[in-house]
């Protein structure tokens, strides 16, 4: 996303640059999903974009909705802020309107561009992160009632999320006014220019949290669901530090080789992470239909949770 642009060719032939966002890539996520799902624009009635660095401070998924075809009025759109969490926690915020029956598709994206936030002076830790977004969509089935729990049920099996705003010290990008004096009446007005100081992380205290946290929360997860941890077929983690996936795993008694990672490849995209992922190992052919994935998201807030799902 940071300063790219993208060649467009036009119905007369000429090709003109536009500067790629986080809106273009949700824009062309949220297609290739429909594309993979086999569903159309009509058809979705929940569009959920969850990020943490939005074109627009109000929110994306509208007009991401817009962007991809669906017809105003036609469904709900709304941006969840969880940070790297963001995407975990969209899908099982989906999942409920899918459950009540408010929903029939679901549109969840992951989308960040955390480069807007890092501070290019600190070596240590602007290479950790990339931009990118992800899309799924998840549909109600009639057959398979509540988290699809059946025994062939595909979906959400089970899911654990928590949050401690005790540690929001430890990885935030807090807002930064910049004070700017106006003329009224006397002695004039003070107000402020609306800023955001670079993302700051405590490195140490993060990995310490994400591996003590991340594999209870997947056991909650997977006692809610009701399968063990032999019976998981690929471990997803958010995509922040290969050393965390490695001590996850091993806690859990899970080989590396159930690991699903490409981290190596983008980086920390924050909400995008886990979304990027798995549409890698589905399209590779790697995960495949009936597969059982157990899937992790963690990052600021103190913000972390996990959800099973059975793939279809």
């Amino acid at each position: 996303v940071h300063e790219g642009t993208r060649k467009i060719i036009g119905t007369d032939g000429e090709e003109t640059e536009t500067p790629e966002t986080l809106r273009t890539l949700g824009i062309e996520a949220a297609k290739n999903a429909l594309e993979m799902a086999g569903k159309s624009p009509s058809d979705i009635d929940l569009v959920i974009c969850a990020t943490s660095s939005p074109d627009d401070l109000f929110g994306d998924a509208p007009s991401i909705a817009s962007a991809i075809g669906i017809e105003a009025g036609k469904c709900v759109a709304f941006d969840l802020t969880a940070a790297c969490s963001g995407f975990l926690f969209g899908i099982v915020t989906a999942s409920q309107f899918l459950t009540n029956g408010a929903s029939q598709n679901a549109l969840v994206l992951g989308a960040d561009a955390l480069t807007r936030w890092v501070d290019w002076d600190d070596r240590n830790s602007c290479i950790l992160f990339g931009d990118g977004a992800g899309a799924m969509v998840l549909t109600r089935s009639d057959e398979n009632e509540g988290l699809t729990g059946s025994e062939d049920g595909f979906g959400i099996l089970g899911y654990a999320m928590h949050s401690n705003g005790g540690g929001y010290k430890d990885l935030n990008c807090i807002y930064k006014g910049e004070p700017k004096k106006i003329s009224t009446p006397g002695e004039g007005t003070v107000v402020e220019d609306g800023s955001y100081d670079s993302m700051g992380m405590n490195g140490r205290k993060v990995y310490s949290f994400a591996t003590r946290e991340v594999p209870t929360v997947l056991e909650e997860a997977l006692e809610q669901a009701g399968i063990s941890v032999d019976e998981v077929d690929h471990l997803l983690l958010h995509q922040a530090n290969i050393r965390i996936m490695e001590t996850v795993a091993s806690r859990l008694g899970m080989p590396m080789e159930k690991v699903i990672t490409n981290l190596y490849k983008y980086g920390n995209t924050s909400a995008a992470s886990i979304p990027l992922a798995l549409d890698e190992a589905v399209r590779s052919g790697r995960v495949k239909k009936g597969d059982v994935i157990a899937c992790a998201g963690f990052g600021a807030g103190l913000s972390w949770g996990a959800a099973i799902l059975k793939w279809g």
